[in-house]
């Protein structure tokens, strides 16, 4: 059965979550779940879902701090079906408090961010030992766009989503261009025959600008003071 593609949109796309809450070895931990539907292609870093695909939800899970799980992939495919989360989708993990995540709109760009900042740094830096498994991703980015991408142009979208993470974290103050472990994704709507397939996403197309714009916004009122404390 051929799937129903949602309307296209060229108005504000609202990228709306569910806060779940569930107990973990004794711990109060919450999640995002992005229920986006079928007619949605997605870029991501993360460990589930990751690469270009068609995917229908997002879902951004908190672990505790001290996270030992040698599994994550299976780990968010347990927590997605705990979810009823309904066919492929991306799954991310983070340390940070994700019922403190913010929304960025632009013009039908949409963003959300949950950001923890404990462990922070410039990606270019000197050779370090990176033989251990990375710690679950700090600033999180989940990105939509109404209309359809090529693939070149998803890949694009993931630099320009990127850049404006860091021009973010310059703006509000801190000395870095992220954390090792953030992840990204970027859902772009499938290609239709009544709707324009773009080519490019970077800051100065049209909805690489919008996207800049929007995810700024949600990292910049994600980030905290950089004097305050924040969980990685």
């Amino acid at each position: 059965m051929t799937a129903v593609v949602p309307p296209l949109r060229t108005r504000t796309l609202p990228l709306s979550v569910e806060c779940l809450t569930r107990t973990e070895d004794g711990e109060q931990l919450h999640a995002l779940l992005w229920s986006a539907g079928p007619g949605w292609r997605m870029i991501s870093s993360t460990v589930l879902g990751g690469g270009i695909a068609e995917r229908a939800w997002v879902l951004n899970a908190q672990v505790s701090h001290g996270y030992r799980r040698t599994d994550p992939a299976q780990h968010l495919t347990e927590l997605a079906r705990d979810a009823r989360a309904q066919g492929e989708g991306v799954g991310m993990l983070t340390a940070a408090d994700v019922t403190a995540h913010t929304h960025g709109y632009d013009a039908g760009a949409a963003a959300v961010v949950t950001a923890g900042i404990g462990v922070r740094g410039w990606a270019a830096s000197p050779s370090e030992d990176i033989s251990r498994a990375p710690a679950p991703g700090t600033i999180n980015i989940i990105a939509a766009l109404p209309v359809p991408l090529t693939d070149a142009a998803l890949v694009n979208a993931v630099a320009t989503a990127t850049e404006a993470k860091v021009q973010a974290l310059l703006d509000a103050g801190y000395d870095c261009s992220g954390t090792p472990t953030d992840a990204v994704c970027i859902a772009a709507r499938r290609p239709h025959p009544e709707a324009e397939t773009h080519a490019f996403a970077g800051p100065r197309s049209l909805w690489g600008a919008r996207l800049a714009r929007a995810v700024h916004h949600a990292v910049h009122t994600a980030l905290p003071s950089p004097g305050a404390t924040s969980p990685d």
